[in-house]
């Protein structure tokens, strides 16, 4: 590969002595052409008056479920996480999910809408920290608590929640 690229680099300005001048366009078109981006839409998150978020799929039957960043802020540094278990059996919204504990003090983590836990972030127990560096991120090395599938009345119980701008006022009144 390397001998390849000292062939076109010394190739290069031969060929370009050898070949005519053209005269350089007065306006350079260019063809459209369309953006994608990798990173994900979160239309659907919502926040609880008790700092939790949900992030729920567009096919409304999943969801990711952790705490806002507001909340990682005010709890300080995070010592400890009470993970979950996926036992399969259906949460009722405000049920305990789980608790976080920091140097300054212990919280537990409120179900935002019913659901039934189907993992954890298990990174969260040999780590907790990460809920202080990403604690909205719900990627594989992020702060999210636990990834749940959510029924019918859960999807309904969205609704009731905050989206971030409402959040944002919220949590300047407190």
């Amino acid at each position: 590969m390397a001998s390849i690229a000292r062939t076109l680099h010394i190739a290069r300005p031969a060929a370009l002595r050898l070949a005519p001048r053209a005269a350089a366009p007065a306006v350079v078109t260019r063809t459209p052409f369309r953006t994608f981006s990798t990173s994900r839409m979160s239309l659907l998150r919502k926040y609880t008056k008790d700092h939790e978020w949900v992030d729920l799929s567009a096919d409304h039957k999943t969801a990711v479920v952790g705490i806002s960043e507001y909340a990682a802020e005010q709890l300080g540094d995070v010592v400890y996480v009470e993970l979950p278990e996926a036992s399969g059996e259906w949460m009722e919204q405000g049920d305990t999910l789980g608790a976080v504990e920091s140097v300054k003090s212990a919280s537990d983590i409120n179900a935002p809408i019913r659901c039934k836990i189907t993992s954890v972030n298990v990174n969260l127990e040999e780590k907790p920290s990460i809920i202080n560096q990403v604690p909205e991120d719900d990627s594989a090395g992020g702060g999210w608590i636990a990834k749940v599938e959510v029924d019918e009345e859960g999807a309904k119980q969205l609704d009731a929640l905050m989206d971030s701008e409402a959040y944002k006022a919220f949590t300047s009144s407190e």
